[in-house]
């Protein structure tokens, strides 16, 4: 048994007690902010899609399309396609968080315009990310199962912590595309003073929730280094 196992318990799992509840009190706070600025109605009345059209044409992007998801789906802008996607109640209802959000996507799509450094990273690494995630705890348990076998073990913990570079690289990505958005709104006046307080409130709660996905990937690799990684075998 492990040096750090005490009468039985297992320490390490206080990081996934750590991480889970920070996922869930980000989770609340976003939901909360998002419900809240969905029931305010913008004083310009635009919708989301008219705001992110709108947006585009003023940064001179006229090969993007702005589309409109079923009820449920989430916002997001595909480079592949060039497209803005937004959810049902975003695309269609003339709230603040529907512009704040719209606004959000377009800021992805000016930095797609501009070659934005982290975001091309970023896009680079999903293919190889979409594999290494898949493979990490496999790996790893295979690897156990194997009389710990170490080099399975090290390349699964390898292949995890590419996921969790590939969420740290979207951090920049995200905070920008929002601090763009906030010009965005600012320099049109598609907003009043207060809406727009309002809508910085919703990018920040929505940006909170990458910052915690990426502590909580972060915990999932240091347990799996305590537990798996070095020389540490389960002795009896």
């Amino acid at each position: 048994m492990p040096y750090y196992y005490y009468y039985y318990f297992d320490p390490t799992y206080v990081l996934v007690l750590i991480g889970a509840v920070f996922c869930i009190l980000t989770s609340v706070w976003v939901n909360s902010s998002m419900k809240k600025y969905h029931g305010v109605r913008n004083s310009r009345g635009l919708t989301g899609a008219q705001a992110a059209e709108r947006i585009l044409m003023d940064a001179g992007i006229y090969d993007v399309r702005v589309e409109c998801l079923q009820k449920g789906a989430g916002d997001h802008y595909d480079p592949r396609s060039k497209t803005v996607r937004l959810s049902y109640e975003n695309y269609n209802y003339a709230t603040v968080t529907a512009v704040a959000v719209a606004a959000h996507e377009c800021g992805h799509a000016k930095q797609h315009q501009e070659s934005y450094a982290p975001l091309k990273f970023r896009s680079a690494l999903v293919p190889v990310v979409n594999i290494a995630s898949n493979l990490g705890l496999p790996l790893i348990i295979l690897g156990v199962i194997l009389s710990w076998n170490e080099v399975l073990i090290q390349i699964g913990i390898w292949a995890f912590a590419l996921a969790v570079l590939f969420q740290l690289v979207t951090l920049p990505v995200e905070f920008n595309a929002s601090r763009r958005a906030m010009q965005s709104m600012e320099v049109s006046g598609m907003l009043g003073v207060s809406e727009a307080q309002g809508a910085k409130k919703v990018l920040t709660a929505a940006a909170m929730t990458y910052v915690a996905a990426a502590a909580s990937s972060i915990l999932q690799l240091l347990r799996m280094i305590l537990l798996f990684g070095g020389n540490n075998k389960r002795r009896d």
